[in-house]
């Protein structure tokens, strides 16, 4: 269950519409539920962070996680699993059809939350090959309802291609920058904005990259001052950090309304 829910069930039992008993029924199973002895789902996790518990795909089976799945749209409306493939999904259509899935970024998703204009995030991928990683991020994004916009194939070997995108830059309260090889965008968008910037290194590049390992580091070694950096292909991550400042700042907007 999310804020937006629990706020109209409350105003339903507030209007009538809904008795105390029935909304008490509604929530008896909250916080957690057991999924036969492979799960615990952690359904008030939307109200404590703002958004739901994701499904972590991989190691899963498909059955696992169309199940999972299935509980969580039945309690709260929408889902989300990352790191997906079509056997996945055909598991997940076959009792959820409404699914969609999203192969590039290895997402499916069933709904979504309303979209919200304030906040405008950006993602950006170096090369061509770090797109998979670079969508994860988005389409985590767009399931959140955050305003976002994808810039791909900029990377450093080109470095005209980003600039020439500065109305993007310009406009963006949060960047997400995927860059495998060297790992070298994050610091050059870092030293041209004034918002926060998250950079994800990812597994592309030949044998001394070791596995995103040498971009990692390259971005925890960033003269850019203030770069977040996350897990190695951790698409998924960057988004998650990403939302919660766009968050942020749109309680704070809310408040300088009222105070005006």
């Amino acid at each position: 269950m999310d804020k937006l829910r629990l706020e109209e069930l409350l105003s339903e039992v507030a209007s009538g519409k809904v008795s105390a008993d029935e909304a008490l029924e509604t929530l008896r199973w909250q916080p957690t539920e057991s999924i036969s002895d492979f799960a615990r789902l952690d359904h008030h996790r939307g109200l404590r962070q703002g958004m739901p518990e994701f499904i972590y795909g991989e190691s899963k089976s498909p059955e696992q996680i169309a199940t999972i799945m299935a509980s969580m749209v039945q309690r709260n409306g929408k889902a989300l699993a990352s790191r997906v493939n079509d056997a996945d999904f055909d598991a997940i259509q076959s009792v959820l059809p409404e699914a969609v899935h999203h192969p590039v970024a290895r997402i499916i998703t069933v709904g979504g939350f309303p979209k919200v204009d304030v906040g405008q995030a950006l993602v950006i991928a170096a090369g061509t090959a770090d797109v998979p990683v670079a969508e994860e991020a988005a389409e985590v994004l767009r399931f959140l309802g955050d305003a976002t916009r994808t810039l791909y194939d900029v990377g450093v070997a080109g470095i005209h291609r980003l600039l020439e995108h500065a109305n993007y830059l310009k406009d963006a309260d949060v960047v997400i920058v995927v860059a495998g090889m060297e790992g070298a965008l994050p610091s050059v968008v870092g030293g041209l904005v004034n918002c926060s910037v998250i950079a994800v290194p990812t597994s592309v590049g030949y044998g001394a990259s070791f596995g995103g390992l040498a971009a990692l580091l390259s971005m925890l070694n960033s003269c850019a001052t203030g770069l977040t950096v996350v897990n190695i292909d951790n698409g998924l991550g960057a988004a998650a950090a990403a939302h919660r400042l766009l968050t942020r700042l749109r309680i704070s907007a809310g408040k300088e309304a009222v105070a005006r």
